[in-house]
């Protein structure tokens, strides 16, 4: 692992999060190599049309709060007023760094990916939500996005992420809110509308996502209203609730079109980044530097979206 050089585990980590902020400075400008571009994400075999996806998603990450840092130092200083009795003298400590104020942060997912997920481009980013679109853009430019027939994009419903898609000028040709989110959601209600186990329930809601999937918005509009007119009390908020999210993301409730189209209608490939992207960070009893939890990241997802060569090919290894 480390071409047979000897270090020390702190030396090694040291290395690993100089290494990859490297990445993320060679990401910025431009100088690691893509997999892919668009010209690559044929629908199918033997197919000229092009296809790609774009997903954008939050996860949360264990980081290290101020508290836990400040408790950290203490220990330090303890042990080093037990070592100065003793004879032994240590250099002065560095500033404390400050930690976070909260035990987890959002950090953002952007991913690209063709029809078949063969080809994968993935960014993990501790940036805030509002700066979001830029990344978007950037990767997007690298990737030749806007050279594919078609540019789709499919996310979870957050209400952020749909500004950010069209800050990125993606130039979509269709935005969709992943069905399995809109199931949670309309399943949710009919908990808290039919109880866990009524079959009436069950009913309603095969019927009304059959609706959303088949027949799109103004259909489940109607359906929905009607439902929930003679509702009273909780039962009547809940529907509320429901009504108010669906109206909300109506513009993204277009499965009828996805459908026609052969698009896929899920944020799957999405989901399954925030979790690799984070694999190593989410170890038991990690917690995390906001800028070292990036830098690991970076390397894990150069991998992940195989980069892994074309960077270690533009890098001077005669220097040390």
């Amino acid at each position: 692992m480390t071409a047979q050089v000897e270090m020390s585990g702190e030396q090694l980590r040291l290395v690993v999060l100089e290494e990859g902020q490297r990445v993320l400075a060679a990401q910025q400008a431009d100088a690691v190599p893509v997999a892919f571009t668009a010209r690559d994400c044929r629908v199918a075999k033997g197919l000229a049309k092009t296809r790609m996806y774009a997903g954008v998603d939050g996860v949360m990450v264990p980081v290290v709060t101020d508290a836990e840092k400040h408790k950290r130092r203490q220990k330090i200083v303890a042990k080093r007023r037990i070592a100065a009795r003793q004879g032994r003298r240590h250099p002065p400590l560095p500033p404390r760094p400050h930690g976070a104020d909260l035990p987890y942060k959002e950090f953002k997912t952007i991913t690209f990916y063709d029809e078949s997920n063969e080809h994968h481009h993935v960014l993990l980013s501790r940036v805030r939500r509002t700066q979001v679109g830029p990344l978007l853009r950037r990767e997007a430019a690298r990737l030749k996005f806007h050279e594919a027939d078609e540019r789709l994009a499919n996310v979870d419903g957050a209400s952020w992420i749909p500004p950010q898609l069209e800050d990125a000028q993606l130039q979509l040709h269709g935005c969709g809110l992943d069905f399995y989110h809109l199931a949670e959601n309309v399943h949710a209600t009919r908990r808290r509308v039919f109880g866990d186990d009524d079959p009436a329930g069950q009913t309603w809601a095969t019927t009304l996502l059959h609706t959303l999937k088949h027949d799109g918005y103004e259909a489940a509009h109607e359906q929905l209203l009607a439902w929930l007119t003679p509702l009273r009390g909780r039962k009547r908020e809940a529907a509320k609730h429901l009504l108010g999210y669906v109206v909300a993301r109506r513009e993204m409730i277009n499965y009828p079109e996805f459908l026609t189209n052969g698009w896929q209608i899920g944020s799957g490939p999405t989901e399954a980044r925030c979790k690799t992207s984070t694999t190593r960070l989410k170890r038991s009893g990690a917690r995390w530097n906001l800028r070292n939890a990036e830098s690991v990241s970076a390397l894990t997802n150069l991998r992940d979206s195989n980069q892994w060569q074309p960077y270690w090919s533009t890098c001077d290894t005669t220097k040390t």
